[in-house]
Parts: structure tokens; C-alpha cells; sequence
């Protein structure tokens, strides 16, 4: 087999149990119905697991374009190779939207809101604020790569690795997940997200394209911060790309901050 389309397999499975546990959850009339958070994050975890157990040998299991680009930055991977496992990891992600939603299929005339619908292939804000939205995946991200790279660094069993990095994928759903639904991962969510766009769903809306370039941006800006942080730290070499992206980061975090400000500033004024 070869790397594309172990990348392509992996995705596809990872989107079929990371998008069926949120199917089975949220759409009406499943047995499963609101079983609720703890449930997706689980289900997200051990989807994780299962892919990397999967393809692992095969292309490495970066199954995100996140993972891929930050290896590439701190010369972990070799960047030719990053466009054919970028390309392969949307594929899979679009083929595992549409699988869940063939798997569920008479489910989605059952559910009336669009909104329902569309959060089964992609992410969405809990509060729709640009900066501190896409603060919230920076974050995500950022835990996610330098918790690999950490996990990566210790020496115990290769085969309990997938493992660890399903836990560290379970608990980022857990402590901060419930701001965006953590996509910190570009094809998880963009893949989807064109399949929720081409399929005839019954009775759904909008794909949400004004929100679609925060869980493709901000994983990759965390996912590089993290990458190069852990080489900073633990290798003790510095990059300079490192000055790029940290100031980047710095200025979103000045804008979320600001924008919040602003937001409290009018409700006070609105009660006065």
C-alpha cells in the first residue's frame, strides 16, 4: 500500500467513527441520541486510535494536514512529500463524510435543523467570535502537535503510542473542545464540509462557508507553534520561522482580547 492511500484510508476511517459517534449522538431518532458530549469525545479519542493502528505502518498516520505541514516545518518530513499526503487526507476526509452520511440515511429527514445537520460533517463556535474562534483552535492545535512530539520523544512500547495519542486527543475534547468542537485539523473539518455541500441531504442548509477558514487556519498556525516550540525546547534549536508565526499568534490574541472588550463595552452600555 502506499503512503497516499494509507494517508486517504486513515482519514476515511478516522472521519466514518469521529463523524458517526457525532451522527449517532445528534441527529433524532438514532439509539443513540443525546448520550451527549463525553460520548463524542470518546468516540473522536478512539477513532484516533483505531486509524493510526490502521495505516500507522504504512504512511506514519499523520491523517491531518496539520501534523503533516508542522513535521515539514521543523524538518521532520520532507516537504515534497506534503501536497500528496495534504491532497490524500481531504479525499478521505470528504469519502468518510459521505459514508456516515449513506450510514445514516434515513435519519436526516428525521432532523429538521440544518444546523443539526451540517454539525455532523464540520465544526461550529458555541459563541461566534472571529478571533477568539480561531484562538481556540490555535490552542487545540498547539496541544495537540507538541503533545505528539512529547509522546513521540518517550520510550515505552510503539504499539501503546496510538493509545496516548487517543487519550491526548480525548482530553483536548474534554478541557476545549466545547468553544469550536476542536477541529485542530483542516481535512477533519474542510473535507466534510464540501461532502455536506455536494450531498442531496434532505432539508439542510447552508454549509457555513464565512466560518469554513478558521479550523483550516487556525490548526495550522497552532499546529506549527507547537512543532516549533517542542524543537525549541527539547532540541534547543530555534527557527526562524519561529518569528514569524509566534507574532502572528500574539496579534490574534491581541484582536480576540479587544474584541471581547468591545462586546462587554456595548452590553454595558445597553443596560445603562
Amino acid at each position: 500500500m502506499s503512503a497516499f492511500l494509507g494517508e486517504f484510508i486513515g482519514t476515511m476511517l478516522l472521519i466514518i467513527f469521529g463523524g458517526g459517534v457525532v451522527a449517532g449522538v445528534i441527529l433524532k431518532g438514532t439509539k443513540a441520541e443525546n448520550s451527549g458530549w463525553i460520548v463524542i469525545t470518546s468516540g473522536w479519542g478512539l477513532g484516533v486510535v483505531m486509524a493510526i493502528y490502521a495505516v500507522g505502518s504504512v504512511s506514519g498516520a499523520h491523517l491531518n494536514p496539520a501534523v503533516t505541514i508542522s513535521l515539514a516545518c521543523v524538518n521532520e518530513f520532507p516537504w515534497e512529500k506534503v501536497p500528496l499526503y495534504v491532497l490524500a487526507q481531504m479525499l478521505g476526509g470528504f469519502f468518510g463524510g459521505v459514508i456516515v452520511w449513506l450510514h445514516y440515511l434515513p435519519h436526516w429527514k428525521e432532523t429538521k435543523d440544518p444546523a443539526t445537520q451540517l454539525a455532523v460533517f464540520s465544526t461550529g463556535p458555541a459563541i461566534r467570535k472571529t478571533w477568539a474562534n480561531l484562538l481556540s483552535e490555535i490552542i487545540g492545535t498547539f496541544i495537540l502537535i507538541f503533545g505528539i512530539l512529547t509522546i513521540g520523544a518517550n520510550s515505552f512500547s510503539e504499539g501503546l503510542k496510538p493509545l496516548a495519542v487517543g487519550a491526548l486527543v480525548v482530553v483536548i475534547g474534554l478541557s476545549l473542545g466545547g468553544t469550536t468542537g476542536y477541529a485542530i485539523n483542516p481535512a477533519r473539518d474542510l473535507g466534510p464540509r464540501i461532502a455536506h455541500f455536494l450531498l442531496p441531504i434532505i432539508g439542510k442548509g447552508k454549509s457555513d462557508w464565512g466560518y469554513a477558514w478558521i479550523p483550516v487556519v487556525g490548526p495550522l498556525l497552532g499546529g506549527m507553534f507547537g512543532a516549533l516550540m517542542f524543537k525549541a525546547l527539547f532540541k534547543q534549536e530555534c527557527s526562524h520561522l519561529m518569528w514569524v508565526v509566534a507574532p502572528i499568534i500574539l496579534i490574534i490574541i491581541i484582536l480576540a482580547v479587544i474584541q471581547e472588550g468591545r462586546s462587554v463595552s456595548k452590553e454595558e452600555r445597553a443596560v445603562k
